[in-house]
């Protein structure tokens, strides 16, 4: 799988479908995505968070455990993440990028019209399951990522809002930080201080939830927000369900939502909405590749969701 939260999140259809084989399906991945993907009937789990070549020797013990495998699916396009299958003796699939065409038992080129990455993975995924005569579900992916949460990531984030005093749909999520830059920019929209402020104006309880390397950016962009403590990527997603609205930039959060199949805003300046926007029906994309949104146009348009009936989170 990718090394974003995000980028995982939008592969669910690609774990789904290879899990309607009925084949063993074992997932290598970063160590946070074990939680987010324990809802999943996974054959196992291999941690990939050391040196390529470290963790080549651990795809390969894992495969000699193993008989009648039927390939490898390189849902990155990196040239390590070939390389370490490749060394582990595992025949994959992945796309012809980079130089990997001779790593790559099944090399598969990609779309020449542009494609949304839900869409691109997906398509990979159909097009391997195809090479091993493997049936697959429908050619197009499903119009809601539906992550598979457990009683576990329920309890706490029930446990959160206890704690914080918050009721189910009675309070907004804002997400007011972004990891990395996108070309050089700044991802991270420049009005979540003054949103929160209008929104708590309005008698509206603004919260946040950010990862302990996040917190202190969190803090300075929405200092009046109500900050409750780290939780697990799975017990995250549970939050974003239970709140009113999640406001957002397209980051790991807007993805977790979607996956969550919570009520969303998601803000835009420098990324490109078509290509790595939330994979939702319920979501509402403010912005450009180009442009942030207009502080008064993201309150119109959460006043506009707040006012709709929300359902109870289960």
């Amino acid at each position: 799988m990718p090394n974003w939260i995000g980028d995982v999140c939008m592969t669910l259809p690609c774990l789904e479908a290879l899990l309607q084989t009925n084949l063993p399906v074992i997932v290598c991945a970063r160590p946070w995505a074990r939680d987010l993907l324990s809802g999943y009937p996974l054959h196992d789990f291999i941690e990939m968070d050391n040196p390529w070549y470290k963790s080549a020797m651990m795809v390969r013990q894992h495969h000699k455990q193993i008989k009648g495998v039927a390939g490898g699916l390189l849902l990155p396009d990196s040239l390590s993440s070939a390389l370490i299958f490749r060394l582990a003796g595992v025949h994959s699939a992945g796309h012809r990028d980079d130089g990997r065409s001779l790593l790559l038992r099944w090399p598969i080129g990609k779309a020449t019209a542009p494609l949304h990455a839900v869409e691109a993975w997906y398509r990979l995924t159909m097009e391997a399951l195809e090479r091993w005569n493997l049936s697959a579900p429908e050619s197009v992916p499903p119009r809601q990522l539906s992550l598979r949460m457990t009683r576990q990531h329920d309890s706490a984030a029930r446990a959160v809002l206890s704690e914080a005093s918050l009721a189910l749909n009675q309070f907004v999520l804002i997400a007011p930080t972004a990891t990395g830059r996108h070309h050089g920019k700044i991802k991270v929209w420049p009005g979540f201080d003054l949103l929160a402020r209008r929104l708590q104006e309005d008698g509206h309880r603004v919260v946040m939830c950010p990862p302990p390397n996040e917190r202190e950016q969190a803090l300075q962009n929405a200092p009046t927000a109500e900050c409750l403590p780290p939780v697990s990527l799975g017990t995250y997603a549970s939050l974003t369900q239970k709140a009113s609205l999640v406001i957002c930039n397209d980051s790991g959060v807007s993805h977790l939502a979607a996956a969550a199949e919570a009520r969303q805003i998601t803000l835009f300046g420098v990324t490109d909405k078509t290509r790595t926007g939330p994979w939702s029906p319920k979501a509402v994309c403010l912005g450009s590749a180009a442009t942030w949104p207009h502080l008064d146009d993201v309150l119109a348009s959460a006043q506009v969701a707040l006012t709709r009936p929300q359902r109870n989170a289960s």
